[in-house]
Protein backbone atom coordinates (compact mmCIF):
# COMPACT_ATOMS: atom_id res chain seq x y z
CA UNK A 1 0.00 0.00 0.00
CA UNK A 2 1.44 3.33 -1.05
CA UNK A 3 0.54 6.45 0.86
CA UNK A 4 1.34 9.98 -0.18
CA UNK A 5 1.42 13.14 1.84
CA UNK A 6 -0.50 16.34 1.35
CA UNK A 7 2.44 17.83 -0.49
CA UNK A 8 1.99 15.36 -3.35
CA UNK A 9 -0.33 17.84 -5.03
CA UNK A 10 -3.49 15.78 -5.30
CA UNK A 11 -6.26 18.28 -5.86
CA UNK A 12 -10.01 17.94 -5.65
CA UNK A 13 -10.23 17.12 -9.33
CA UNK A 14 -8.01 14.06 -8.99
CA UNK A 15 -9.45 12.88 -5.69
CA UNK A 16 -13.05 13.37 -6.77
CA UNK A 17 -13.22 13.19 -10.58
CA UNK A 18 -17.01 13.44 -10.58
CA UNK A 19 -16.72 17.07 -9.40
CA UNK A 20 -15.10 18.01 -12.71
CA UNK A 21 -18.07 16.78 -14.74
CA UNK A 22 -20.30 19.50 -16.10
CA UNK A 23 -23.69 17.96 -15.39
CA UNK A 24 -25.04 17.46 -11.90
CA UNK A 25 -26.65 14.19 -12.98
CA UNK A 26 -23.19 12.75 -13.60
CA UNK A 27 -22.22 13.63 -10.03
CA UNK A 28 -25.44 12.12 -8.73
CA UNK A 29 -24.84 8.96 -10.76
CA UNK A 30 -21.30 8.75 -9.38
CA UNK A 31 -22.46 9.11 -5.79
CA UNK A 32 -25.29 6.64 -6.36
CA UNK A 33 -22.88 4.15 -7.88
CA UNK A 34 -20.48 4.62 -4.97
CA UNK A 35 -23.17 3.99 -2.35
CA UNK A 36 -24.57 1.06 -4.31
CA UNK A 37 -21.13 -0.57 -4.48
CA UNK A 38 -20.52 0.15 -0.79
CA UNK A 39 -23.80 -1.49 0.25
CA UNK A 40 -23.09 -4.44 -2.04
CA UNK A 41 -19.63 -4.99 -0.56
CA UNK A 42 -20.90 -4.72 3.00
CA UNK A 43 -23.67 -7.20 2.17
CA UNK A 44 -21.11 -9.64 0.74
CA UNK A 45 -19.04 -9.39 3.91
CA UNK A 46 -22.17 -9.96 6.03
CA UNK A 47 -23.08 -13.06 3.99
CA UNK A 48 -19.54 -14.40 4.33
CA UNK A 49 -19.73 -13.84 8.09
CA UNK A 50 -23.06 -15.68 8.29
CA UNK A 51 -21.59 -18.62 6.38
CA UNK A 52 -18.66 -18.74 8.80
CA UNK A 53 -21.04 -18.79 11.77
CA UNK A 54 -23.12 -21.56 10.19
CA UNK A 55 -19.96 -23.53 9.47
CA UNK A 56 -18.89 -23.23 13.11
CA UNK A 57 -22.31 -24.25 14.39
CA UNK A 58 -22.44 -27.31 12.12
CA UNK A 59 -18.91 -28.41 13.08
CA UNK A 60 -17.61 -27.80 9.58
CA UNK A 61 -15.29 -25.04 10.73
CA UNK A 62 -13.30 -25.58 13.93
CA UNK A 63 -11.43 -22.28 13.97
CA UNK A 64 -13.32 -20.01 16.34
CA UNK A 65 -10.79 -17.20 15.93
CA UNK A 66 -11.33 -17.07 12.15
CA UNK A 67 -15.09 -16.91 12.65
CA UNK A 68 -14.72 -14.09 15.17
CA UNK A 69 -12.47 -12.20 12.75
CA UNK A 70 -15.14 -12.53 10.03
CA UNK A 71 -17.84 -11.33 12.43
CA UNK A 72 -15.77 -8.32 13.52
CA UNK A 73 -14.93 -7.51 9.91
CA UNK A 74 -18.65 -7.51 9.10
CA UNK A 75 -19.41 -5.34 12.11
CA UNK A 76 -16.71 -2.79 11.29
CA UNK A 77 -17.70 -2.61 7.63
CA UNK A 78 -21.34 -2.00 8.61
CA UNK A 79 -20.32 0.72 11.07
CA UNK A 80 -18.17 2.32 8.36
CA UNK A 81 -21.07 2.28 5.91
CA UNK A 82 -23.36 3.85 8.51
CA UNK A 83 -20.83 6.61 9.20
CA UNK A 84 -20.39 7.33 5.49
CA UNK A 85 -24.17 7.60 5.19
CA UNK A 86 -24.35 9.90 8.22
CA UNK A 87 -21.62 12.17 6.87
CA UNK A 88 -23.28 12.32 3.45
CA UNK A 89 -26.59 13.27 5.07
CA UNK A 90 -24.89 15.92 7.20
CA UNK A 91 -23.23 17.38 4.11
CA UNK A 92 -26.55 17.39 2.24
CA UNK A 93 -28.29 19.11 5.15
CA UNK A 94 -25.50 21.68 5.36
CA UNK A 95 -25.87 22.46 1.65
CA UNK A 96 -29.64 22.80 2.08
CA UNK A 97 -29.12 25.28 4.95
CA UNK A 98 -26.96 27.54 2.78
CA UNK A 99 -28.61 30.73 1.69
CA UNK A 100 -28.37 31.58 -1.96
Amino acid sequence: MVTTGIESGIGMSKAFPEIDKASSSATTDGAGKFFSELVSKVNDIQVQSDKSIQGLASGENKNLHEVMIEVEKASISFQFMAQVRNKALEAYQEVMRMQV
